[in-house]
């Protein structure tokens, strides 16, 4: 592909963004263009003034006209480029550029609020048994693990940097001084101007926690009217989901994003927190038969790629804790038997 027809092509793609039509591979396509040059990312902004300025230009929004007048004005800088040797067009294309920044700006100060309303939700969603990585608009990165949901303004990158968060998430964060990053759930708000951390918050888990590996963040306790603590690289917060109660701790954190790489680490974790993580993971069901095995604890280390449900329970139940019986997608834990200690039946 010709770089010409290449810069085309993500024109279309950033083009489709704006007007809420793409695909969700188009999505993660533009996504991944972003992510990988800093021309990507520059045309992106040129593009999104000149959206708004095309939108700007009546109070009454009308998203067709919109989209129309910003293809328009993209074809003829597209052309005033292409003849770039003539200072006459040169001229003109900065002359076109000066004027959609000031309609913009001036479209910011009368009617920043209005843009914001009409701003869609964006949500990435993962499915049981999966994981994907995706590049947020500001150049970030986020790696959203099974069963998680990501969910952002259209204008994210406008005037903030806000996510809402359900599940797990490892975040790379581009540093922004002007403009902090935040992540929400109902219980705990995560802001951070540029760093690295893992927060992981199912709506099912009874503990909520967030884990910091480079940086630094704010953690603010929304179930106690706003209580705030710091975090500094290499602790652990948990939060109490019933109580609201926090505790920092000194951790291992790089254990923390193994999943990231496919792989499962329990540090000491209780059977009942560990089934959930492999029910997400291998989109199973797993049922306890004698709620004492919940309070079990096992530290241990799997691959997930290279190790089916069947070689985890085989290996959780050669300790001879527990037994297990399989039928299709649902897995039954029990006591062992008093004759068979060491055996389990699959």
């Amino acid at each position: 592909m010709s770089m010409e027809i290449e810069k085309l092509h993500i024109e279309n793609l950033i083009a489709g963004y704006f007007s809420d039509s793409l695909t969700e591979d188009e999505q993660q396509e533009l996504n991944a263009l972003l992510a990988e040059s800093d021309e990507n990312m520059a045309l992106f902004e040129s593009m999104r003034e000149i959206w708004f300025a095309a939108e700007a230009g009546d109070r009454t929004f009308d998203r067709n006209g919109a989209y129309r007048r910003f293809l328009d004005r993209v074809g003829r800088a597209n052309r005033r480029k292409r003849r770039k040797k003539i200072m006459r067009a040169a001229l003109q294309s900065a002359a076109v550029v000066a004027v959609a920044l000031v309609v913009a700006h001036v479209s910011f100060r009368w009617g920043n609020e209005d843009i914001r309303e009409r701003f869609a939700e964006i949500s990435i969603e993962v499915p049981l048994g999966s994981r994907t990585k995706t590049c947020l608009p500001d150049g970030s990165s986020v790696w959203l693990n099974a069963g998680s949901r990501i969910e952002y303004s259209q204008g994210f990158g406008v005037d903030n940097r806000a996510v809402s968060l359900s599940g797990e998430g490892y975040f790379e964060v581009e540093r922004n001084a002007g403009l902090p990053f935040e992540v929400k759930t109902a219980e705990i708000c995560v802001n951070v101007l540029g760093t690295k951390f893992n927060f992981r918050n199912y709506p099912d888990d009874g503990e909520a926690s967030v884990s910091l590996l480079e940086g630094s963040v704010s953690v603010c306790n929304r179930m106690k009217c706003g209580e705030q603590t710091r975090l500094s690289p290499g602790q652990k917060l948990f939060i109490d989901k019933s109580s609201g109660e926090m505790r920092v701790k000194e951790s291992k954190v790089e254990h923390s994003v193994e999943w990231t790489a496919g792989n499962l680490f329990f540090d000491e974790e209780l059977l009942s927190d560990i089934i959930k993580e492999l029910e997400r993971s291998y989109d199973v069901r797993i049922m306890v038969a004698d709620p004492d095995l919940n309070n079990l604890r096992f530290y241990c280390s799997f691959i997930r790629r290279e190790m089916s449900i069947k070689d985890i329970f085989d290996m959780l139940c050669s300790t001879g804790k527990m037994t297990y019986s399989i039928s299709g997608k649902e897995i039954k834990l029990d006591l062992p038997r008093r004759d068979a200690a060491n055996e389990h039946e699959y």
